[in-house]
């Protein structure tokens, strides 16, 4: 989940779609559940789901999957066909004979009350709120029968449309049947707030990479990135962000022209020293960049870090940066301590221009999505990546401010966002001080959206240790712990599946995105922890259900 970029990528993965069983199911959900508002005559939309019954027995638990702030129809061949892999949804399903379902978020996807566009108005866009979306998942989940003799749907089946069965006569009320939470990111906020809000709906949740403290001031995204690289590499970056800050924000007019063109040009030029691709660039045409565009260029390098993490994202930058694209050895504390600022400014250029993140082939971000989750974060969760300018030593330039994406977010939503974003509406179920029971919260160690968890250790962060020792059930977790783990060196959600057989859309850093593991560890632990978590849970609601 990034400002900067949206976390969900579409794959291009039709083929496959077209080969899977899983055909897409609807319900009529209400656009507004609390005032039954109405605008443009729409009262309900359809709000798109996955199911999943390849392993369920009557009796058995839901396990629901949330795609969160994307389209989540490239999530299914992944999440409820195991496509290449295996997904923790699936084998839970097949170890407790559940039902497994992949949830669409509304505003994104399919699940559209109105068309997402720049001309959706701020009567549309108001029923996008998190309070909106939580209680969809109630309805939705409330909305299935209590009795099993209602049921047409046999064990084993594979549901394919509306067509095949009538969904919500399936014995799955979170009354009578457990409903288990997965979702990482974004999804893993929703998990930990539903079990703190409607804990008679979600039984449980595994939250994985869940930033659910919001934060208007998120500069320590950065910051955790910047703890991951090695010491030279760090020295040499904050040099080189330092002293092009300073160059824009000075008053000498060459330099600053200068200064852009460089970095433009090695924006747009290729390895090997192919400068062809700023070949029409001009140093009038530099010179009309912005001064935090052109600053901005210096983070190229940390564009997929969240998804890949420091070996496989920052490592081949900070080597090319290192060795002076390999004509020399690595010193130990960069390039600066040995020949000043201005050559390591002349080697960060170079190891963009070879690094070159841009010829990378993938599918384009998705419009939709990327506007339905600025206009989230703009109006209640906030996380304003900007540089810290109390930080002499920060590798994000200051020009990244919070006034900037304050700026950014009203010229997207003109005259209908509030002057702030409203991160109470998120915090008052507990941020980081929340205490939820029957919730496993997973993190990466150098996750850039740690910081915003409840294994955050920022310094205003309340400094909670996770705990591998499950907790009985329904018992809340206290001030200073918490059930979970934080996985050693990895970063954002590398958990929720796992990569068995090379995949083309998984080895390209523009259809990455956080759903694809960059190791196998994490995946095999958490499942291994979160079923542990539930052999004890379970038979906790089959006492409940027992006594009603």
């Amino acid at each position: 989940m990034s400002v900067r970029k949206s976390l969900d990528f579409s794959l291009n993965i039709d083929d496959v779609l077209s080969e899977v069983s899983n055909g897409p199911l609807f319900i009529d959900m209400p656009l507004d559940h609390f005032s039954n508002s109405t605008v443009d005559g729409v009262t309900t939309f359809k709000n798109r789901y996955w199911m999943n019954a390849t392993y369920y027995e009557p009796g058995g638990p839901v396990f629901i999957f949330d795609s969160g702030e994307q389209d989540a129809a490239p999530l299914v061949p992944y999440y409820l066909q195991e496509y290449h892999g295996l997904s923790a949804t699936m084998r839970l399903a097949k170890r407790y004979n559940g039902l497994a379902i992949l949830w669409e978020h509304r505003y994104y996807g399919d699940s559209l009350p109105f068309a997402v566009n720049k001309n959706t108005t701020p009567q549309q866009w108001q029923f996008l709120t998190t309070e909106q979306a939580l209680e969809d998942v109630v309805f939705f989940a409330h909305s299935f029968s209590k009795n099993s003799s209602s049921s047409s749907f046999s064990a084993g089946s594979t549901v394919n449309s509306t067509a095949d069965i009538e969904p919500q006569r399936l014995p799955v009320h979170p009354s009578v049947t457990p409903w288990v939470w997965l979702g990482g990111s974004y999804p893993g906020i929703r998990g930990a707030l539903l079990r703190q809000r409607n804990p008679e709906t979600i039984f449980a949740a595994w939250a994985s990479s869940a930033p659910v403290h919001a934060q208007v001031d998120m500069w320590a995204y950065y910051a955790a990135a910047q703890r991951s690289l090695t010491v030279n590499c760090s020295a040499d970056w904050v040099a080189v962000t330092s002293y092009v800050d300073n160059i824009l924000q000075g008053t000498n007019a060459t330099l600053i022209e200068d200064l852009k063109f460089d970095l433009l040009k090695a924006r747009l030029s290729g390895p090997g020293g192919n400068t062809s691709g700023a070949d029409g660039l001009t140093k009038e045409q530099a010179n009309k960049t912005s001064d935090v565009d052109a600053a901005s260029i210096l983070m190229d390098p940390l564009d997929f870090y969240q998804y890949y993490g420091f070996t496989d994202s920052l490592l081949p930058f900070c080597n090319l940066l290192e060795t002076r694209n390999f004509t020399e050895n690595a010193t130990e504390n960069g390039i600066v301590s040995v020949s000043g600022v201005v050559d390591a400014f002349q080697a960060f250029l170079v190891a963009l221009a070879e690094l070159d993140y841009d010829s990378t082939s993938g599918s384009p971000d998705d419009p939709v999505a990327d506007m339905s989750w600025m206009r989230q974060y703009c109006s209640e969760y906030g996380f304003y990546q900007r540089g810290n300018p109390d930080n002499p030593l920060s590798i994000e330039t200051s020009f990244q401010s919070m006034e900037l994406f304050q700026e950014q977010c009203n010229e997207a939503f003109s005259d209908h966002l509030p002057s702030w974003p409203q991160v109470q509406n998120i915090n008052k179920y507990g941020g980081w001080d929340m205490q939820p029971s029957n919730v496993m919260f997973a993190n990466g160690e150098f996750d850039p959206w740690r910081t915003m968890g409840l294994a955050s250790i920022e310094p205003n962060a309340p400094q909670r240790e996770p705990s591998v020792i499950v907790p009985e059930c329904n018992d809340p977790s206290n001030a200073t712990t918490f059930f979970g783990i934080t996985y050693d060196n990895m970063v954002h959600v590398s958990d929720m599946r796992v990569l068995l057989i090379p995949d083309s859309n998984h080895t390209d850093f523009r259809t990455i995105g956080f759903y694809s593991p960059v190791s196998q560890a994490p995946f095999y632990t958490g499942l291994g922890l979160f079923q542990l978590a539930l052999d004890e849970w379970l038979p906790c609601f089959a006492m409940k259900s027992a006594k009603m």
